[in-house]
């Protein structure tokens, strides 16, 4: 991909005095999976010519990289089952030999992993995070639709002999693997990835019984220390997780609480769709259309003034709650629509 040459501007500041350093952009609507809690079965995807093509990818990374971004997350769907994907990760992996990008990371189901692990290490991917929410195969493939836990792990595996280092992200769900987190801590832990539990998040029109597997974290906190030792430790990757070491095994397991802890006070990130709408919260339906600038013009002048715009919109919070009255999703849009 050519590219002009990309000068620094001004780094992007919020209404709230908080520096926006991390994007996460979703390459791809489309996933090999379909999980419950994220897509419906039959979901209908985007026509192509309202995605972004990968030479718009690029530029509009690349003009939030010259504003100041330092961490980037690929996300999707499923960001590794995109055409091509390799050839924006190859040209994006620019600014992380220039030095203006601190990190490029991704996150994956894993299902493509085994092929494309030593090609991220080469372009300088140093870490991917993993959604895993089960260890029972056959429960994986009722949460999944169409998964396969076997080739996930089989992914885990090469992402780790290509040297990248692996977190394993897991939905929490009531009556569903609530009674599996030791394992997976002993799993994850035993095999040098941290872990990560999330609490599900009111998002998009997907089944009725989403209120019923609402697990506290809180809850789930208090269980598992009745087993372990959790020390709360000031661990940050940049994202909106609080970590604790378990001193058992040695290992960081996170906790991303968006009902019940409100993370916004020093929230850092927008994210983009793979449509170019720029959400500057996941937690509420206030967006920007990225597209039209991109597509305005071939020089990034209306990009940047368009994500500047956005910016000065920032919300201070969201307003995350799942309301058991109603029984409706805060925002109507799927998970799957924001990358998580």
């Amino acid at each position: 991909m050519s590219h002009m040459p990309e000068s620094r501007t001004a780094p992007l500041v919020d209404p709230f005095g908080r520096a926006v350093t991390y994007l996460r952009v979703s390459v791809t609507d489309r996933c090999d999976f379909r999980c419950v809690y994220c897509m419906a079965e039959d979901m209908t995807f985007l026509p192509k010519r309202d995605v972004l093509s990968l030479e718009e990818l690029d530029r509009l990374c690349s003009a939030f990289i010259a504003q100041g971004v330092r961490k980037l997350r690929l996300t999707g769907g499923e960001p590794l089952v995109r055409k091509n994907i390799m050839s924006l990760i190859r040209s994006i992996s620019r600014h992380l030999d220039s030095g203006d990008l601190e990190e490029l990371t991704l996150t994956t189901n894993g299902s493509q992993l085994a092929r494309h692990a030593a090609e991220l290490v080469a372009c300088g991917v140093r870490r991917v995070n993993v959604s895993v929410d089960t260890l029972d195969p056959v429960k994986f493939k009722a949460i999944t639709r169409w998964g396969d836990l076997a080739k996930v792990q089989e992914g885990i595996r090469a992402a780790q002999a290509a040297g990248l280092k692996v977190k394993i992200n897991a939905v929490a769900l009531k009556g569903v693997n609530e009674h599996e987190f030791d394992d997976m801590i002993r799993w994850a832990h035993g095999d040098g990835m941290d872990l990560t539990l999330i609490e599900t998040m009111p998002l998009g029109e997907i089944e009725p019984d989403r209120v019923d597997q609402y697990l506290p974290l809180a809850e789930v906190r208090q269980r598992l220390g009745e087993r372990w030792s959790l020390v709360d430790i000031p661990y940050k990757t940049g994202g909106p997780a609080r970590y604790v070491e378990i001193r058992e095994t040695g290992g960081r397991l996170g906790f991303i609480t968006p009902l019940t802890h409100n993370f916004c006070e020093s929230c850092n990130r927008v994210r983009v769709t793979c449509t170019g709408t720029l959400y500057m919260c996941l937690g509420q339906e206030d967006a920007a259309d990225l597209r039209t600038a991109l597509r305005a013009s071939e020089s990034d002048g209306p990009l940047q003034a368009a994500i500047v715009e956005a910016i000065s919109r920032k919300p201070k919070g969201h307003d995350f709650i799942i309301d058991r009255r109603a029984g409706r999703p805060a925002v109507s849009r799927h998970m799957s629509v924001t990358g998580g």
